[in-house]
């Protein structure tokens, strides 16, 4: 995850995915009914009930183009507000064609919305003067294929961790039982990582995805029904292991976003950061690996011979940054096998991999990834 925010939402949405499923377990992906909160919906999905005229709708948007920003020392960006401003425009909007006519003549005739005129004014000022994300405003951020609900108190999905699904699909295309195993996404947030993992799954591969917060919950199960994977994806509410030790040494695959700032940067980041997106799913303790050790203990134990970890961390975090180079041992204990680990912040933990002991990992120094790095980790199972 990098500490700035540069992805957007638009108002195209992919067509639920249409799976033809076994199902060796039972998952039910709905909100726990002991949680009472409900996702907010995303603007470009509201029904359209609101109308303007188009002439009023033409002052706003002059009124938030000549809003003042305030005073920063990490100061909005322009030419980034301006595209925003369109963006927020198409998803409010039912008639799209309406944007392009809108600095051209003054017109009154009516446009239907999906947010009353107000809430449009009241939604760009928290957009400037507060400098609240624009994923929250609109309700949603596109990643990799996906267009996602998020909203305040849901970590916003990064293109870097992107990576993730990189990294599984190119195990799964090589080894079928990865590919029909089951998987656990902790700290699952908006719920990308299960999501995009679980749509490139075999038809029997399942995944499991937790979150400590209610809010995460909620919006990852609608993103999770939303996308039709109600029989792949299970959500559960609980504290990285706690909800999946009824699973303890079964899981093919382990993936997980930790919080890993360090606790006195989280006021050093960027507004829209530090100042509005969870600390739950930020803060890492005073080092920022607090939650990252807690995993690494416990991550063989969850994972079945051959399984293996992917997390995410800071380049410059000890300790797992002090070795260039890492070593595994096999799962026969013959040996070891080198992988060089460069500049980058993904981590994987390859438990002992069948397919992938001694074989250099070529992707591990891609220069078009230079946010990933692989890491086998020295765990065998017997």
């Amino acid at each position: 995850m990098k500490l700035g925010i540069t992805r957007v939402c638009g108002s195209w949405c992919k067509p639920p995915l249409s799976t033809t499923l076994h199902k060796p377990i039972s998952f039910d992906s709905s909100i726990p009914s002991s949680s009472p909160l409900k996702p907010q919906i995303p603007l470009f999905l509201r029904p359209p009930i609101h109308s303007a005229a188009l002439s009023d709708l033409q002052k706003w948007q002059h009124w938030a183009k000549t809003l003042p920003f305030p005073p920063s020392d990490d100061p909005l960006d322009p030419t980034l507000l301006r595209r925003e401003l369109n963006w927020l425009l198409e998803d409010a909007l039912e008639d799209h064609s309406s944007v392009p006519h809108m600095g051209i003549q003054s017109d009154d005739r009516p446009v239907r919305l999906r947010t009353s005129l107000e809430q449009l004014y009241c939604l760009w000022r928290q957009r400037i003067e507060e400098r609240r994300p624009f994923q929250y405003v609109v309700g949603c951020e596109h990643w990799r294929d996906l267009v996602l609900s998020v909203q305040d108190g849901v970590l916003i999905p990064r293109p870097e961790t992107e990576v993730f699904v990189d990294l599984v699909g190119d195990l799964l295309a090589k080894n079928r039982d990865l590919r029909e195993g089951l998987w656990a996404d902790l700290g699952t947030g908006s719920g990308a990582i299960a999501i995009a993992i679980g749509r490139v799954l075999g038809p029997r591969g399942k995944v499991i995805a937790t979150d400590l917060s209610p809010v995460a919950v909620a919006v990852a199960s609608f993103n999770v029904q939303r996308y039709s994977l109600q029989d792949i994806i299970e959500i559960r509410q609980g504290s990285w292991f706690e909800p999946v030790k009824d699973v303890e040494g079964k899981l093919a695959g382990l993936v997980s976003n930790p919080p890993y700032i360090p606790s006195d940067h989280i006021s050093g980041l960027q507004p829209e950061v530090g100042w509005h997106e969870p600390r739950l799913a930020l803060d890492g303790g005073m080092d920022g690996i607090d939650d990252l050790l807690h995993l690494c203990n416990g991550a063989a134990s969850m994972l079945k011979p051959g399984g293996f970890f992917i997390f995410e961390f800071l380049m410059n975090q000890h300790p797992f940054m002090s070795f260039e180079e890492v070593y595994a041992v096999k799962l026969n204990g013959g040996g070891h096998s080198k992988i060089s680990c460069k500049s980058t912040n993904v981590l994987v933990f390859l438990l002992t991999h069948p397919y992938l002991v001694g074989n250099e990992l070529g992707y591990c120094n891609d220069p078009t990834l230079p946010d990933v790095v692989m890491f086998r980790a020295a765990v065998a199972h017997t």
